[in-house]
C-alpha cells in the first residue's frame, strides 16, 4: 500500500500524450504483463495461490450462476443471448485450460490504469489492483487488457466500439502488434486459434459483473453512485459485442505482424512466401516453419516422452488392443495448437477442397475445413516437422500424421472422388477413423506389384473380392474402418493395366482378420499388422478407385510423400538415438573412465553424426524436388532416400545400443523398437534392391545422352 510517485493513464487512448510515447506505454504495458506471466510460482511460494487447471471452466460457471442470481427476479431483465454466448464458451474451452499449459499468476483485473508509471520514464513502476489475482489460464489477463481494441468502456449511457473498428489513436499499436510484443516477451505461442475465445470470455465477465452491480443499484445498496445506472446497458451491450466478436470469420492474422514482415522484407509482399534459396543457405527453414517446429518440439517434451511408458505398458497389457485413453485427449489438444495433419501438400489440399466444397453450401465451417487441411505446407517444410515426430514411435498417431493412414489419405486426396471423398477422407481428417492398405500376399513377391492375385471381379453394380493379404498395418486397431485393397480386376490385360484399387469397409462380411503379425517380437498393438482373408467380400463399384486398371498408377503416385515420410521419421529416430546415446556415454563408466572418454566411442559417434548429416540434405533434397519438379521427375533422388534413411538409422540405433548394453536390446529404452522399426522400412518401403535398380537405371540414361 505504499504511496508511488507517478502517472495513471485513465482513458485507454491516451489523449494529450504524444503519439511516439503512446507505443512505448503500450510496449511497456505488454512487457510488464509478461513480467508478471513469466514468474516461476513454485519458487517464489506462490505454488498453493490458487488452482491451476479449468480456470475458464470454473470461471465460466461462477459467472453464469452470478448472472442468474441477478436476473432471477426480472431485475434486471435477463437477455436471451447471455445463455447463447454461455453456451458458445462452454463448447469452445481451449484444451490449454484443462491441462493448465497456460496457467501461472492471473492478475484478474490487468489494465491499462491499473498501472503506476514513472513520472517522466514511459516504464511501469507499480501494478495496481490486486484482489482478483489468483492461479489459473493467463491468456484471460491478456484478453481483458486487450478489450479496448473491442470496446471501449467510458462513464456514457452506451458503449462506444473499439480501436479496431473506430480507428487507432495515432501511434497506439495494432492488438496484433502489442500481442506480437507480449508473445515475444512472455514466449507463449501466437493465440489466432484461440483469441476468439478469450475475449469473448472477458466480454462475459464484465456482462456479468455489471448486471450484478445494476442488480444492486435498483435495490439501492450499489456502491458506483450515478454511474451504476447505466451499467444495465452496458451488460447488454457487452453481450452483443461479444455475439458480434465470436461471428467474425477472423479476429487475428494467422502469424504474428513481427514474423510476416520479417518474410515480407526477405522475399517481398508480392511472392509466396518461401522457406529455401535465402541468404542464409538452402535449406532453412522460415520464420513460420520454425514457429511449428518449436511448438512440436514443446508438445513432444510436454506430453509425448512422458507418456511413452504408460503407452508401452497398455501395448504389453492383455488389453493392448484397445486404445489409451490418454491419446485422444493428446489429438484433442494437438489440434487445438494447430499441429494436425500438417503433412498435407498444399496442392493435394486444393483438389479436394474444390471437389468438397467447390458446389453448393459447406458442410464444415471455415475454422473445421482450414484445420482439417493442415497448414498449407511443402513437402519441403513438413520434413523439417516430420523429423521431429519421428523421435517417438507413437508420436505421429498424435499429430493425424502416421502411415498408413497419411499414404492412404494421399490416394483418397488426389485419386478419391467427391462422393469416397466425403464418406472415408474426411472422418480419416478428423481422426475419427483408421485405416489400412492391403497389397502385400503371403504366396508371392509383392515387391513386384504385377505378381498380385488377389482377384477384383465386377458384379452388376458390386465387385466380388477373393485373395489373402498380409501385413496390412494399422488393420488390427479398433479405430479402422477402411482398406485400400489392390488386386486384380482383369488378369488378361496388359501387364500394368490388370491392377485396381478398391475401398473395402472393414466390416463387410467376408472380411478376415486371421491374426496379428510380430515384427521382431513387437506386435504394434493397438496398431497392429494383419493378416486378412477376403472371401467373396461383396463391395459396391462406386467404391472402385479412379477406375478398373488404374492401380498401378495409383501405387506409383502413393510412392511420393507418403513414402518419403519415412524416410523423414527416421532422421528423428536416429537423432533421439544419438541423444540416448551422449546421455549414456556421459553417465557410465566403464574400465575406469566414462563411456563418452574412450577414442574408439568417440570416433564412432562422430561417424554416425557424418551420416546423419549427409542422409538428412538428401532427405531434404529429396523433399524439395518432390515439390519443385513432381513426383515423377524427383523419384530417383527419392529412391536414394529411401536407401539412405533406414540403413543410416540402423547404423545410428545399432552404436546406441551397443553403448546402452544389454539394457538397449531391451524395451525398457525406446532404441530396440525403433530399430526394428528400421529394419522393416528396408523392405516395407520399398526393398533396397528396388530403388538401388531405380537410381541405377535412371544413371544409365543419363549416360546414353
Amino acid at each position: 500500500m505504499e504511496f508511488l510517485e507517478g502517472r495513471i493513464f485513465i482513458d485507454s487512448k491516451l489523449p494529450g500524450v504524444p503519439p511516439e510515447r503512446r507505443r512505448a506505454i503500450y510496449r511497456a504495458t505488454a512487457k510488464t504483463l509478461a513480467s508478471i506471466h513469466s514468474a516461476n510460482v513454485d519458487m517464489i511460494g506462490l505454488g498453493k495461490y490458487g488452482r491451476r487447471d479449468n480456470y475458464c471452466r470454473r470461471q465460466i460457471e461462477r459467472w453464469a450462476r452470478q448472472y442468474i442470481a441477478s436476473t432471477a427476479e426480472g431485475k434486471p431483465a435477463s437477455n436471451p443471448k447471455m445463455f447463447r454466448l454461455i453456451d458458445w464458451l462452454r463448447q469452445n474451452i481451449p484444451l490449454e485450460d484443462s491441462s493448465g499449459v497456460a496457467a501461472g499468476i492471473v492478475h484478474g483485473d490487468f489494465r491499462i490504469d491499473n498501472l503506476v508509471f514513472h513520472p517522466i520514464e514511459d516504464r511501469v513502476i507499480g501494478i495496481l489492483d490486486w484482489e482478483l489475482s489468483t492461479l489459473g489460464n493467463q491468456m484471460s489477463d491478456v484478453a481483458y487488457c486487450c478489450l479496448p481494441y473491442t470496446v471501449v468502456i467510458g462513464q456514457n449511457k452506451h458503449l462506444d466500439a473499439g480501436f479496431e473498428v473506430t480507428g487507432i489513436p495515432e501511434g497506439i499499436p495494432s492488438q496484433a502488434e502489442f500481442l506480437d510484443d507480449y508473445c515475444s516477451a512472455s514466449g507463449k505461442p501466437w493465440p489466432a486459434k484461440v483469441w476468439k475465445f478469450y475475449v469473448a470470455f472477458a466480454l462475459f465477465r464484465g456482462a456479468s459483473i455489471y448486471t450484478g452491480v445494476y442488480n444492486r443499484w435498483l435495490l439501492g445498496n450499489a456502491s458506483g453512485g450515478e454511474r451504476a445506472r447505466y451499467l444495465g446497458n452496458h451488460a447488454n451491450e457487452l453481450i452483443n459485442f461479444a455475439m458480434d466478436f465470436i461471428a467474425q470469420k477472423s479476429v487475428l492474422p494467422e502469424y504474428p505482424p513481427s514474423v510476416a514482415q520479417a518474410d515480407a522484407k526477405r522475399f517481398g509482399n508480392g511472392n509466396k512466401i518461401q522457406n529455401i534459396l535465402d541468404e542464409r543457405g538452402r535449406f532453412v527453414p522460415s520464420q513460420r516453419v520454425l514457429e511449428l517446429r518449436n511448438k512440436l518440439i514443446k508438445f513432444m517434451e510436454d506430453y509425448i516422452y512422458p507418456n511413452e511408458k504408460e503407452f508401452e505398458k497398455l501395448a504389453q497389457s492383455d488389453a493392448r488392443w484397445t486404445i489409451h485413453p490418454e491419446e485422444e485427449r493428446l489429438k484433442e489438444l494437438a489440434r487445438k495448437e494447430g499441429l494436425w495433419n500438417l503433412w498435407i501438400p498444399f496442392d493435394s489440399a486444393a483438389r479436394a477442397r474444390k471437389l468438397i466444397f467447390g458446389e453448393g453450401p459447406n458442410s464444415i465451417s471455415d475454422g473445421g475445413r482450414d484445420l482439417l487441411f493442415g497448414a498449407g505446407l511443402s513437402n519441403l517444410e513438413y520434413g523439417y516437422l516430420c523429423e521431429i515426430m519421428g523421435r517417438s514411435f507413437w508420436a505421429p498417431q498424435i499429430f493425424n500424421c502416421s502411415a498408413p493412414d497419411t499414404g492412404n489419405m494421399e490416394v483418397l486426396l488426389r485419386y478419391g472422388n467427391k462422393e469416397q471423398l466425403e464418406e472415408w477422407l474426411i472422418p480419416l481428417l478428423e481422426g475419427k477413423i483408421r485405416s489400412a492398405f492391403a497389397m502385400t500376399e503371403p504366396q508371392v513377391a509383392s515387391s513386384d506389384a504385377t505378381n498380385i492375385e488377389c482377384s477384383i471381379k465386377r458384379q452388376g453394380d458390386s465387385y466380388i473380392i477373393n485373395g489373402n493379404k498380409w501385413w496390412t498395418s494399422g488393420a488390427m486397431d479398433p479405430r479402422c474402418r477402411v482398406l485400400i485393397v489392390m488386386g486384380k480386376t482383369d488378369f488378361s490385360a496388359a501387364k500394368h493395366k490388370q491392377q485396381s484399387m478398391i475401398l473395402v469397409d472393414i466390416k463387410t462380411p467376408g472380411v478376415h482378420i486371421k491374426r496379428p503379425l510380430l515384427v521382431f517380437g513387437f506386435d504394434d498393438a493397438p496398431h497392429g499388422h494383419a493378416e486378412i482373408s477376403f472371401e467373396n467380400v461383396c463391395v459396391p463399384a462406386k467404391n472402385i478407385l479412379l477406375g478398373e486398371g488404374r492401380g498401378f498408377e495409383i501405387a506409383q503416385g502413393r510412392l511420393g510423400p507418403g513414402r518419403l515420410h519415412h524416410c523423414m521419421r527416421l532422421i528423428g529416430a536416429a537423432e533421439r538415438g544419438m541423444q540416448l546415446m551422449a546421455e549414456r556415454a556421459l553417465s557410465r563408466k566403464a574400465f575406469g573412465k566414462f563411456i563418452a572418454q574412450h577414442g574408439s566411442f568417440l570416433s564412432e559417434m562422430a561417424k554416425c553424426r557424418i551420416e546423419l548429416e549427409r542422409t538428412r540434405l538428401l532427405v531434404l533434397e529429396a523433399a524439395d524436388q518432390l515439390d519443385r519438379l513432381g513426383n515423377k521427375k524427383a523419384r530417383g533422388t527419392i529412391a536414394m532416400a529411401k536407401v539412405a534413411a533406414p540403413n543410416m538409422a540402423l547404423k545410428v540405433l545399432d552404436m546406441a545400443m551397443q553403448v546402452h548394453g544389454a539394457a538397449g536390446f531391451s524395451t525398457d529404452t525406446v532404441l530396440s523398437h525403433l530399430w526394428a522399426t528400421a529394419r522393416t522400412l528396408r523392405v516395407a518401403d520399398g526393398p533396397d534392391d528396388v530403388h538401388l535398380g531405380t537410381i541405377a537405371k535412371l544413371e544409365l540414361q543419363r549416360a546414353k545422352l
